[in-house]
């Protein structure tokens, strides 16, 4: 009898597009390994009005995440468009709630990931990767870059970093990825799905 394929959580936040595209792209990386299925998820945006709810279902694009998946997922891949160089809050707002997971070790000794885009060129996008790395630290992950055996990050002038897969996005969201960046951030899904099998076999 075959065993279940493993379930890799993607885990993004996206107002323009952008950062949705690296998700499936991602995705993408993660599903070229056998074995290894994509769990993309997002999270509902933030409001200043507080009696202000979101439909329990996006109108579009991936199911909004769960609590659940965290405890149930075989690795994590956690994206997000750059805010002062930091993280959108509807994901920092969403690590918030995790205590329960945090105190059962749901997520430790998982491997993990991140990615970003960001409107303007020089808009945060390694500060905004290394600030997403610490609630994945404090849960006890095994964080994933991309190691220069990637030759893309030395020609990339868009995005791309070692510490996870970026993309200059313009300031309206509407610049494609670079052939650089599509083909890195394909690389880090891959990376963190074979890393998982890795671990599983253990």
């Amino acid at each position: 009898m075959n065993s279940p394929n493993l379930s890799i959580l993607v885990l993004y936040y996206s107002r323009h597009g952008a950062t949705r595209k690296m998700a499936e792209l991602l995705a993408q990386g993660i599903e070229s390994v056998p074995g290894c299925d994509a769990m993309l998820r997002t999270v509902p945006a933030i409001s200043t009005v507080t009696e202000a709810t979101m439909p329990e279902i996006p109108d579009d694009g991936a199911p909004y995440v769960e609590l659940r998946d965290l405890d149930e997922c075989a690795g994590l891949a956690f994206g997000s468009p750059t805010r002062f160089g930091n993280m959108a809050s509807p994901l920092k707002y969403f690590w918030d709630g995790t205590s329960a997971q945090w105190l059962g070790g749901a997520l430790a000794g998982k491997p993990a990931c991140v990615f970003t885009s960001t409107g303007s060129l020089h808009g945060g996008q390694e500060s905004t990767l290394l600030t997403m790395m610490i609630p994945l630290l404090h849960h006890g992950m095994m964080v994933l870059g991309l190691p220069y055996t990637h030759p893309e990050l030395m020609t990339t002038s868009s995005g791309g970093t070692p510490y996870g897969a970026s993309h200059w996005s313009g300031i309206n969201g509407n610049q494609p990825l670079s052939d650089e960046s599509r083909t890195l951030t394909i690389a880090l899904g891959r990376r963190l799905a074979e890393t998982a099998k890795k671990l599983r076999s253990h």
